[in-house]
């Protein structure tokens, strides 16, 4: 398949100067960034650096409970009469939004990270031969969309835990693949659970597809939900590998390096690679604020940790997005690398270090009060490089309490 690339071409070094406008909201040098994809309209790119996993099994909610920092029993839980929208008897009505979680060590480091899938429930729904209803639903069926770059390391972490319990763990990156659709117009426009468009696609949707579904029983049933995250990041879905989800024109996708701009532009890491494995402390990358945590459901691998540092209440460095210009504020690009250190440009002392670096964009872990003292552009910079100073800013979707202000006024009161 032959892919269009959507305004960026890679490994070209990116030009944005075109098309930014930087937006400068207070003197303590909190600003936001909108490229040129803020100015056009839905986009959606198949995500290659992401594979499918399928949970399996009478134990599967019980299994996975156990390790993930997320409370997957909701997969589990009946839907009410309430909720159900029934045109036809055969008609599936709902589907469970999806969750995103982690995996974490003994010591609470993050290890993976999943977005669950659950089936879409069925009511009165006939199996393949119209004779029976469908599945077992003691047979409970997950499907998660992880890191492929660890994909066998996570299979086997997995197989370890799994001891006596009754659950299948399957790799089926090569039945199904990942998709993200964003960009400004799309992620604006609906509150809904579904990506507003494709509501009537698939199963769950407001197309009598019975006829299709419970007598041919072919491959429909995926269809796109809004990111479980944050609605700017736009709608996620998994799609058998052979087709084209709804709303995509064959051959038209956007490469995958425009959602990692989009994602950049947001402060949100993914994967193994941009939250590093067995290092980073899920709190300090804002899983908490990305509803990767649950701090109610009991105990998980890595919980106490966890919960000590969200009850202590002060977390001083942070995951930030991040922009490179030069002395006179205009944009570089190629020239910073993950793993380099940010500085004070004035007592050389260090403040964190760049986790992800695309073009003039990146994400860094910093200290935050000295991240966001000071105002201009030359309050950091990059070790080694001095002539390429670091915007740290501040996401318009973080909460108050994250501020350093707010959480000085904690650990006085």
């Amino acid at each position: 398949m032959h892919r269009f690339k959507l305004f960026l071409q890679f490994p070209k070094p990116i030009s944005y100067s075109s098309y930014t406008t930087l937006h400068r909201t207070t003197s303590r040098n909190f600003s936001s960034l909108h490229t040129h994809l803020h100015n056009v309209g839905p986009m959606a790119s198949l995500l290659d650096s992401r594979a499918v996993v399928r949970f399996r099994g009478p134990d599967t909610l019980k299994f996975l409970q156990g390790l993930l920092t997320n409370d997957v029993r909701k997969f589990g839980e009946p839907v009410g009469d309430a909720n159900l929208t029934l045109p036809t008897p055969n008609l599936p009505s709902v589907s469970i939004p999806p969750m995103y979680a982690a995996m974490c060590s003994p010591q609470g480091r993050f290890l993976y990270d999943f977005f669950i899938y659950g089936p879409t429930r069925f009511y009165g729904k006939l199996d393949v031969s119209g004779s029976r209803p469908g599945p077992d639903p003691d047979e409970l069926e997950l499907y998660a969309d992880v890191d492929a770059s660890v994909l066998d390391e996570l299979l086997e972490t997995m197989k370890k835990y799994r001891l006596r319990s009754k659950v299948d763990i399957e790799n089926m990156a090569e039945a199904f693949s990942c998709w993200q659709r964003y960009g400004t117009n799309l992620t604006e426009k609906s509150s809904s659970a579904e990506e507003p468009e494709a509501a009537t696609v698939g199963w769950g949707g407001a197309v009598d597809q019975s006829g299709m579904s419970a007598s041919r029983g072919n491959s429909l049933g995926w269809q796109w939900h809004k990111d479980p995250r944050l609605d700017c990041l736009g709608f996620r879905g998994i799609f058998p590998s052979n087709t084209i989800p709804p709303l995509v024109e064959a051959d038209k996708e956007a490469g995958e390096k425009n959602y990692l701009l989009w994602r950049l532009e947001k402060g949100v890491a993914e994967g193994s690679t941009e939250i590093p494995k067995g290092e980073a402390m899920p709190l300090e990358y804002n899983l908490a604020g990305l509803n990767a945590i649950s701090f109610d459901k009991g105990c998980y691998v890595g919980q106490e940790l966890i919960a000590r540092t969200h009850h202590r209440g002060v977390i001083r460095k942070r995951l930030l997005p991040l922009k490179f210009v030069d002395d006179c504020g205009k944009e570089v690009k190629q020239k910073v690398a993950p793993r380099s250190e940010v500085i004070d440009a004035s007592s050389r002392k260090k403040v964190g270090s760049v986790t992800t670096a695309l073009g003039c964009r990146g994400l860094g872990l910093l200290r935050l009060e000295e991240a966001f003292k000071g105002s201009g552009t030359g309050t950091l910079a990059i070790q080694g490089q001095e002539d390429v100073k670091v915007l740290a800013i501040r996401p318009a979707w973080w909460p108050s309490e994250w501020f350093v202000d707010h959480q000085q006024q904690s650990v006085a009161a």
